[in-house]
């Protein structure tokens, strides 16, 4: 039987055996000294003094080196931030050049217009409103700037045959301003919208080829003004409107002045009118002029206007419902007088979104 006595004895023998050993190895494998030798680790001063001198040496050459590299360093940071100031100042003189063409056209195209009485301008358009007064008749010319494709859409009420005012539609919308778009037909006390109708992508009742002088009028996904006439269905799906309305005659087409239908020219022969175009640079002009009635005696002609946007140089324009329905809204008021005296209800309109 183990005591405690023995166990505690046993435990540092185990514990002090390593250290004992390791006492016993140096002792036994101790190399001899002779009488007046060195000791191994020893070192004369002959040997001491140029080896110091070689590491004094190496010591101030790597200072030296320390003390270029650094240098070196400093002077490359220095051209670093140089070039880099350099380079963003040609980045800006470069962007500043290639707005400039833009700039030179877009204040080309406003001086023709004038001064603009009121202005919206966000992150997704930009609309100068103007006041067209040539003399034999009144108008508003609304020149509108798309920075996102979005920014413009077409209101039509998901219950077909129903229709509301451009006013209804803005504040219903949430949208910045709104005119009047296509035509329509009545028919059991409801009105619905004329041929060729496009939402969200999709024909609302089906592709209809152009027939007597209607044209299809809208926006495709990258924000660029669509129309024309079309006699089939791939040749509108080729443009990718994302929606559009149909009403009647083309006014312009690739800056060139198109022939108005003599029918168009004298029924009526002065109207109030909405007409959209746009510019080489896709910026959108909306014309809509004052009249008193719808008889023919007041507001403009069709061909007054081909010849008013002909000369502001817009590319495409097209002529969209007039005489009650022209109406003209921005910033929650009605712009223009409306010939009715108050807004008519009509199935579409072309909104704006700030």
């Amino acid at each position: 039987m183990i005591t405690p006595v023995k166990q505690v004895n046993r435990f540092f023998m185990l514990a002090l055996a390593p250290f004992v050993g390791l006492i016993l190895c140096l002792l036994l494998l101790r190399p001899p000294l002779e009488p007046g030798g060195l000791m191994p680790t020893e070192l004369s001063e002959d040997t001491i003094t140029p080896r110091t001198q070689a590491i004094s040496q190496e010591l101030a050459g790597a200072k030296d080196a320390a003390i270029q590299t650094s240098s070196s360093i400093k002077r490359t940071t220095q051209l670093y931030n140089k070039t880099t100031s350099t380079m963003s100042t040609l980045v800006q003189k470069a962007s500043a050049q290639a707005d400039r063409p833009e700039k030179i056209y877009n204040k080309r195209i406003s001086s023709k217009l004038g001064v603009p009485f009121e202005r919206v301008d966000s992150d997704r358009l930009t609309i100068e409103m103007y006041r067209v007064n040539p003399g034999s008749y009144k108008g508003y010319a609304m020149k509108i700037k798309l920075k996102d494709p979005t920014a413009m859409q077409m209101a039509l009420d998901s219950e077909p045959g129903r229709s509301e005012t451009t006013m209804q539609a803005v504040k219903r919308n949430g949208a910045i301003a709104g005119i009047n778009a296509g035509g329509f037909a009545d028919s059991g006390g409801k009105r619905y919208p004329l041929s060729t109708t496009v939402m969200d992508g999709k024909y609302v009742n089906g592709f209809q080829a152009s027939f007597k002088d209607l044209f299809f009028v809208g926006l495709n996904d990258t924000g660029k003004l669509v129309g024309g006439k079309f006699l089939d269905k791939n040749s509108l799906d080729r443009l990718q409107p994302q929606f559009g309305a149909t009403f009647v005659p083309v006014l312009l087409q690739n800056g060139r002045k198109t022939t108005i239908p003599a029918k168009w020219k004298v029924s009526p022969k002065r109207a109030p009118r909405t007409v959209i175009g746009n510019y080489k640079d896709d910026q959108l002009l909306i014309i809509v002029v004052d009249g008193y009635n719808e008889g023919g005696s007041s507001g403009a002609t069709l061909e007054e206007l081909q010849g008013r946007l002909y000369k502001l140089g817009v590319i495409d324009a097209y002529n969209l419902d007039g005489g009650g329905s022209s109406s003209l809204i921005l910033n929650n008021r009605v712009v223009n007088n409306p010939s009715d005296g108050s807004l008519r209800p009509v199935p579409t309109h072309f909104l704006f979104y700030k």
